[in-house]
C-alpha cells in the first residue's frame, strides 16, 4: 500500500459533501486489488478534477526552469502544448483559471511574475465546456501560493545582429498575496525605433526607381519596422470572504500606442514636348506616413461564491479603444505633367516645392461589455459517480463607429448578443465505484448553446463527448462538435484604409508590382458553420518520470467561411475578380483585400505532442528546501483560498469530526455526511465492509492524525506559505540540488486541406499548390519548447519548423509556379538568478535575474524560387524577414 501523503487527499471522495468542486483527485485502488491506495503525492487542492488527464502539469521548481520574466511570457513558451489543433487550423485563445477559478480577463494576472505559482495545468479542450466555453481552447490553470510578496524592476533591450533598429523596454510591478487576497499594480513602457528598406539593401520594384541621379531613394523612404512607442498601465485587486466563501476580484487597465511607418515617396512621370519621358521622385525630405495612435481602456469584475452545491462565477469586462490614423495623401502632379509637355518645366530639372497635400484621417472606436454566469456543480451520485452539470448565461454587446475623410460613408454596426449553454458529463463506468470496472473509466460529455445575435438571428451549438480509461494512465477520447459563429464587427465594419505603393506578387504575370490597396470591412459577410471530429490519445509513458504523448486527429468541415482577402493566384482573381484592378497594359495597379467569404473548406490533421519534465544530476546529501516543496520537488497544499478551487478541501474541524465518529471500534455511521455514508453501503442499503475498511484505513491512519494536528504528512515535512522565506520566493537555495529538464514537442501533419470558393469555380487543394497563401500550406510543422535549469541557471530552446510547400501560377505565358523552401528556426534563453549562483540570499544580488536572448540563431528565412530558381522581389528573405537573427539582454530584480 502506498503512504498517504496530503490531508486534502485523505477526505476525497469521502466527505464530497463538504463542497461540489470540480477540482479534487479521488483515491483509486489499482485495477485487481481493491486494497490499494492510489494518491498524487504532489496533487493541491485547486486543481481540477475531471476526467481529462493533463496535458502538461508543471510545479514551482518546473515553471523557474522557463527563466519567464511574467505569466504572459510563460504562456507563450506553453504554446506547444496549450494551442488548439481544432476548427482550421487553432482554436481559440486558452481559457484561464486562476485557483481552478474562471477570471474576468486574462489582464487580471498576465503581469504577476511565475514566482507567484505553485503549480501550472493545461487540459484539453473538452475541458473548456466545464466552464461556459466551446470545446476549441484548451484550459490552463494557474495556482498560486497562498503568501507572496514582490516589488520588480525589469529592463530589456534588443536588437538585430546586423543592426538597424533597436526595441527597449522597462516594467515596474508590486504584488502581494496573503489572507486570500491580492493586490498587483504594473507600468511598461516600450520604444521600437525605425527601419527602412535603404538599411536593408531592398531591390526596389522596377517603375518605382527614379531616371535622374540625385532624386531621393525610394527605399529610404520604405519603412519595415514602424517606429512606434507605447505605454501599459494595469492594476488588480481580489479577495476571498471566508465567512461567505465568497470572492471578488476588480481589475482596471489603460493602454496607448503610436506608430509611424513610411509609404514611400511622391512620384511623377514627367514627359517633354520631343517625347522623351522621365520617373521622377522627390519630397524627399517628406515621405508619405501613416501615422496610428491608439488608446484603449479596461474594466474587469469577476465574482464567485458557493450556492448549495454549485459554485456560482459571475464576470463582467468593458472596454474602449479609439484608433486615428493618418494617411499621407500623394501630391497632385498634374500641373507638373503639363508644364513639362509645354516646355516650362525641363524633366530633369529640380521639381519646385509645392502645397502640402494633406493627409486623409480614418477613425475607429469598438466598445465592448460582456457579462458570463456559470453555475458548476455536482449535485446528483450516480453508481459510477458524480454527475456534474454547468450552465452558462451571458450577453455581450459590442460597437464598432468607422469614419474616413475619403468617403462620405459613416459605419456604424452594434451587436448584442444574449449566450447560454448546459453542460452535462456522466460517469458511466467506474473501477473505483465498481460499476462494471471491467471495462474501465466510462464517461460522458453533453454541451447545448445557442447564441441569439441582434444582427444574424439565433445561431446554435452543440457537442458531444467519450472519454475511456481503460488503465491507469492512458486515456482515449472522441469529441464531435457542431458550431455556428457569425463575422466578427472587425471584418464588418471596419474603416476602409487606402494604402499606396503596397508590394504584392502578380502571379498571372510572374511581378512584384507597386500598387493601391484598400482595406477594411466587408458588410456582406455571412455566417458560419463549422463541424469537428476529434480523436485523442493521451498517454503517461511507463518508463519512469513525467512523460505523457498526446496523439490528435481532427476533422473539420466548415461552410461560409470569412477570412481576410487571400493571395492573388490566378484561382482567387478568377474568383473575385471585381477586387483586383489593371492598366490597359494588364499590370496591375490596385487590389480590394477587404475580408470575403468561402463557400466551403476541409481539413484533415494529425497532431503528436511529447511532453517531458524531470530531474537530472545528483541529489545532494541534505539541504534545506525551499518553503512549500516536498522531497521529491512538489509543492506542498496549503489551505485554498477560495472553495472554487476543490471539492473535498475540508476544514480541520469538520475532518476531526469524520475521524471521531469512524475510528472507534464501532464506527457510528450515522455520524457521517450523507454522501459518505452513500458510498460505503452497496445498492442493497447494507454496509460493504471491504469498502469500510478501506475508508478507515485511510481517515485512521498516522499520516492522517498528523495532519489534522496540522503538521505535514511524514513523506512531506516543509515550512508553510509560499513567501515567508525571501530565498524561496525568489529562487533560492533549496531542493536536492538535483537539475530539473522539460520538453514540449508537438508535430502536425495536414492530411488534407481543400477550399471551395464559390460556384462555378473549381476546387482548390492547397496541399497541391492551389493555396490562398503567398507562402503556401506546407504539410508538415513542429513546434519546440525545452530548457534545464540547476543551481540558478538555466537554458531554454524554443524551435520552429515549417516544411516545404509550392504555390501554382496558372501555367500561361508569363506566370510561373513558385517553391517555398522549408525553414527551421531556433530561439535560444540563457539566464541566471544571480542570488543563487553566487550564493547571496540577501542583499542586493537576491532576486536579481540576468538574461540573454538569440532569436533565430542561425539567421534562417523562407526561401522563395520561381520556375527560373529566381527569387521575386516580393519574396526577398530581408523583406520577408527584415530582423533574422535578434539579441537582447534583460535585467529583472525582485525585492
Amino acid at each position: 500500500m502506498r503512504a498517504i501523503r496530503h490531508l486534502p487527499m485523505l477526505a476525497l471522495g469521502l466527505a464530497a459533501s463538504v463542497s461540489a468542486q470540480d477540482s479534487s483527485e479521488r483515491e483509486r485502488p489499482a485495477p485487481g486489488d481493491p486494497g490499494d491506495i492510489v494518491v498524487i503525492a504532489d496533487r493541491l487542492p485547486e486543481q481540477l478534477d475531471v476526467p481529462q488527464a493533463p496535458l502538461v502539469e508543471l510545479d514551482a521548481a518546473d515553471i523557474a526552469g522557463f527563466g519567464a520574466g511574467s505569466i504572459e511570457e510563460l504562456v507563450a513558451q506553453l504554446e506547444p502544448a496549450s494551442g488548439s489543433t481544432r476548427g482550421r487550423g487553432g482554436g481559440g485563445r486558452p481559457v484561464f483559471l486562476i485557483n481552478g477559478i474562471r477570471v474576468s480577463s486574462f489582464r487580471e494576472f498576465f503581469r504577476y511574475p511565475p514566482e507567484a505559482l505553485a503549480k501550472v495545468e493545461v487540459l484539453p479542450e473538452e475541458v473548456a465546456q466545464r466552464f461556459g466555453f466551446p470545446p476549441d481552447r484548451r484550459v490552463l490553470n494557474f495556482i498560486l501560493k497562498k503568501d507572496f510578496s514582490s516589488r520588480e524592476i525589469e529592463v530589456e533591450y534588443e536588437q538585430p545582429d546586423r543592426g538597424g533598429y533597436s526595441r527597449t523596454e522597462q516594467e515596474f510591478g508590486l504584488l502581494k498575496i496573503a489572507g486570500g487576497g491580492r493586490l498587483n499594480l504594473n507600468f511598461e513602457h516600450n520604444d521600437t525605433s525605425l527601419l527602412t528598406e535603404a538599411e536593408r539593401g531592398i531591390t526596389q520594384t522596377p517603375g518605382s526607381i527614379p531616371d535622374v541621379a540625385g532624386d531621393p531613394d525610394p527605399a529610404a523612404a520604405r519603412s519595415l519596422i514602424a517606429d512606434s512607442r507605447g505605454f501599459e498601465a494595469s492594476a488588480n485587486w481580489a479577495k476571498a470572504f471566508v465567512e461567505s466563501g465568497s470572492s471578488l476580484s476588480l481589475t482596471g487597465s489603460f493602454e496607448r500606442g503610436e506608430s509611424r511607418s513610411l509609404s514611400g515617396l511622391d512620384t511623377v512621370t514627367l514627359a517633354d514636348p520631343l517625347g522623351q519621358s522621365l520617373l521622377r521622385t522627390f519630397n524627399g525630405d517628406n515621405p508619405l506616413e501613416v501615422r496610428r495612435r491608439t488608446n484603449e481602456g479596461e474594466f474587469a469584475l469577476g465574482y464567485t461564491r458557493q450556492i448549495g452545491t454549485f459554485q456560482l462565477t459571475a464576470t463582467g469586462n468593458a472596454s474602449i479603444a479609439d484608433t486615428r490614423t493618418q494617411i499621407d495623401r500623394l501630391v497632385d502632379t498634374s500641373g507638373l505633367v503639363a508644364d513639362a509637355a509645354n516646355g516650362l518645366l525641363a524633366i530633369d530639372g529640380a521639381i519646385p516645392a509645392g502645397a502640402d497635400a494633406g493627409f486623409d484621417i480614418a477613425n475607429t472606436r469598438t466598445l465592448g461589455a460582456s457579462q458570463k454566469v456559470t453555475l458548476r456543480g455536482r449535485p446528483l451520485l450516480l453508481p459510477a459517480g458524480e454527475l456534474g452539470l454547468t450552465f452558462d448565461l451571458g450577453y455581450d454587446w459590442n460597437r464598432i463607429e468607422s469614419d474616413d475623410t475619403r468617403s462620405a460613408l459613416d459605419t456604424r454596426l452594434t451587436r448584442g448578443i444574449i449566450e447560454g449553454g448546459v453542460n452535462v458529463a456522466v460517469p458511466l463506468t467506474s473501477r473505483f465505484e465498481g460499476v462494471l470496472g471491467a471495462l474501465g473509466d466510462f464517461a460522458a460529455n453533453f454541451q447545448l448553446g445557442f447564441n441569439d445575435l441582434s444582427d444574424f438571428g439565433t445561431l446554435y451549438d452543440w457537442s458531444a463527448g467519450l472519454t475511456w480509461e481503460p488503465f491507469d494512465d492512458l486515456q482515449l477520447g472522441v469529441t464531435y462538435v457542431d458550431n455556428e459563429a457569425p463575422p466578427s464587427l472587425a471584418f464588418l465594419g471596419n474603416p476602409q484604409i487606402t494604402s499606396f505603393n503596397v508590394p504584392v506578387f502578380d502571379f498571372s504575370r510572374g511581378e512584384t508590382a507597386l500598387v493601391t490597396v484598400t482595406s477594411g470591412g466587408n458588410p456582406d459577410l455571412l455566417a458560419e458553420t463549422q463541424r469537428d471530429w476529434k480523436f485523442s490519445a493521451n498517454w503517461k509513458l511507463p518508463i519512469g518520470g513525467n512523460h505523457r504523448l498526446n496523439i490528435e486527429y481532427v476533422r473539420n468541415r466548415s461552410d461560409n467561411v470569412s477570412q481576410g482577402f487571400p493571395a492573388l493566384t490566378d484561382a482567387i482573381e478568377a474568383a473575385f475578380p471585381d477586387r483586383v484592378t489593371r492598366d490597359g497594359a494588364g499590370q496591375l495597379i490596385a487590389l480590394d483585400r477587404r475580408a470575403v467569404t468561402f463557400a466551403e473548406t476541409r481539413a484533415n490533421r494529425l497532431s503528436i505532442g511529447l511532453n517531458s519534465r524531470g530531474r537530472w544530476g545528483k541529489a545532494r546529501p541534505s539541504s534545506s528546501r525551499p518553503e512549500g516543496v516536498t522531497p521529491s520537488g512538489a509543492t506542498t497544499p496549503a489551505a485554498p483560498a477560495s472553495r472554487e478551487g476543490r471539492r473535498g478541501a475540508p476544514n480541520a474541524e469538520r475532518f476531526a469530526a469524520i475521524r471521531a465518529a469512524l475510528c472507534k471500534d464501532e464506527p457510528d455511521l450515522s455520524a457521517l455526511p450523507e454522501r459518505m455514508q452513500a458510498r460505503l453501503k452497496r445498492e442493497d442499503g447494507t454496509v460493504d465492509p471491504e469498502r469500510l475498511a478501506r475508508v478507515k484505513g485511510r481517515i485512521c491512519s498516522d499520516d492522517a492524525a498528523n495532519a489534522e494536528a496540522g503538521q505535514e504528512p511524514r513523506q512531506a515535512r516543509g515550512s508553510r506559505g509560499g513567501g515567508r522565506n525571501p530565498a524561496a520566493r525568489f529562487g533560492g537555495r533549496g531542493g536536492d540540488g538535483r537539475g530539473r529538464y522539460f520538453l514540449s514537442l508537438t508535430h502536425t501533419i495536414e492530411l488534407d486541406n481543400t477550399i471551395f470558393i464559390a460556384p462555378g469555380v473549381p476546387l482548390l487543394d492547397q496541399l497541391d499548390g492551389d493555396s490562398t497563401s503567398a507562402f503556401g500550406l506546407a504539410r508538415h510543422s513542429t513546434r519546440l519548447s525545452s530548457g534545464i535549469f540547476r543551481g540558478g541557471m538555466g537554458m531554454r530552446i524554443i524551435g520552429n519548423y515549417t516544411g516545404s510547400a509550392r504555390v501554382n501560377g496558372s501555367g500561361l505565358p508569363g506566370s510561373t509556379d513558385l517553391a517555398i523552401d522549408d525553414l527551421a528556426t531556433l530561439n535560444l534563453r540563457v539566464f541566471a538568478d544571480l542570488g543563487r549562483v553566487f550564493g547571496k540570499e540577501d542583499g542586493f544580488m537576491q532576486g536579481l535575474r540576468l538574461s540573454l536572448r538569440a532569436d533565430n540563431v542561425f539567421d534562417g528565412r523562407r526561401i522563395v524560387r520561381d520556375e527560373n530558381g529566381d527569387t521575386p522581389l516580393r519574396f526577398q528573405p530581408l523583406l520577408i524577414d527584415p530582423t533574422g537573427r535578434y539579441l537582447g539582454i534583460d535585467i529583472r530584480k525582485l525585492f
